[in-house]
């Protein structure tokens, strides 16, 4: 097995792209500094709720996600995550609440991060993400794994701190391989799962186990997934993927083997396609692309040779 770095595949991935944002770690446990951050009139304040935010389209046609002073953010205290500062030396908090603000000039909207991922400016879909992956840790984790005491939340929202025992509890990230496979005649291979819309077609993907490295993960999950046997393994490209925690690692990888036998439970259907007979496909509405915001978009993108038809986000 062969693997090695393409970092050229990193270009055009949501999430993935530079954001400016220096996420300036080294304040977290301070508190005075977090204090007269948040008290400073250039800082940002947004809020997310389930997953959510609101976003807002500008008269010259950008979407931004919808920020205000930290004097007009909502009160609270308990769940304030300080996310970096950018450039400017501007400073990013975000507000985990119950609910989402109203807006007075009703043009905002909420979005999940599938959505706003790809249409946030870098900057605001990396300050997003980061603050998903911290609500959706937050919200599962409220108690020691160690005790089983409540925990208290610390460093400005990356660390939840057991007053009972001492323990320290930090936001966890599941790796998650995702591979576009090829085979000797360089066609792809493209699975769908039941619960998807008919039609929706992707790259195979699946969860890094314990002891195991992400070369053999891709081996693993190919032949679990699809009875297909892979050889050469390449890394392309990561993206943080906070639904609800994972950081999916993309690959291209070559089979040495064409045959398909699914599992029938990660995977209900697979095919190889050629690059003629995926643009047939498209063109015909019998596949549908996966989504733009997705990674798996973007490797297969790399062996297709332009850009895919839009794709409905899931």
């Amino acid at each position: 097995m062969i693997t090695s770095t393409d970092p050229s595949g990193a270009a055009g991935i949501p999430l993935t792209v530079p954001a400016g944002i220096d996420r300036a770690a080294h304040h977290r446990m301070d508190e005075a500094w977090l204090a007269a951050a948040w008290s400073h009139p250039t800082t940002r304040v947004f809020v997310v709720s389930g997953g959510q935010a609101l976003i807002d389209d500008t008269a010259d046609g950008r979407t931004e996600l919808v920020m205000t002073p930290a004097f007009e953010a909502p009160v609270t205290e308990k769940h304030r995550y300080f996310l970096g500062t950018d450039e400017e030396g501007v400073r990013y908090f975000a507000l985990q609440k119950d609910a989402l603000p109203g807006r007075i000039d009703q043009s905002a909207r909420p979005a999940g991060l599938r959505e706003a991922g790809a249409l946030l400016s870098a900057r605001d879909a990396a300050l997003m993400a980061h603050a998903v992956a911290l609500e959706n840790w937050q919200r599962l984790h409220r108690f020691c794994s160690r005790c089983g005491e409540r925990t208290l939340i610390a460093a400005a929202g990356h660390v939840r701190r057991c007053p009972a025992c001492g323990a320290e509890h930090y936001p966890r990230t599941d790796p998650a391989v995702i591979m576009l496979v090829t085979d000797d005649r360089d066609r792809a291979l493209l699975g769908r799962q039941l619960h998807w819309p008919a039609g929706r077609f992707s790259t195979l993907a699946g969860f890094v186990e314990p002891g195991e490295s992400i070369e053999q993960a891709v081996v693993r999950e190919v032949a679990e997934e699809a009875g297909v046997t892979v050889g050469e393994v390449r890394y392309v490209a990561s993206q943080p993927w906070p639904f609800p925690a994972s950081l999916m690692l993309g690959f291209t990888a070559r089979a040495t083997s064409a045959r398909i036998e699914v599992d029938g439970e990660e995977l209900h259907e697979a095919r190889w396609f050629s690059r003629e007979e995926l643009a047939v496909a498209f063109a015909s509405g019998e596949v549908l692309p996966p989504s733009g915001i997705s990674i798996a978009a973007r490797l297969i993108e790399l062996w297709y040779g332009k850009p895919l038809p839009a794709g409905v986000p899931r």
